[in-house]
């Protein structure tokens, strides 16, 4: 069975570490009928309009 010969040090193990925690930011694409940036493959929330249709109600402020 494999066994650690010597301790990890505490250097060591977060250098091996110290990629997992960064946070990715999401792709932002311009909406195509209003220009508001909305995420992608979701509804604008900007004008409720996905796919060239309305699937949200937006009120007018």
């Amino acid at each position: 069975m494999a066994v650690p010969k010597r301790k990890v040090s505490k250097a060591r193990r977060d250098k091996r570490r110290n990629s997992h925690w960064k946070l990715t930011i999401p792709g932002v694409v311009k909406c195509p009928e209003c220009g508001a940036m909305r995420l992608p493959h979701r509804a604008c929330r900007a004008c409720g309009k996905y796919n060239g249709r309305e699937v949200l109600k937006v009120e007018e402020q």
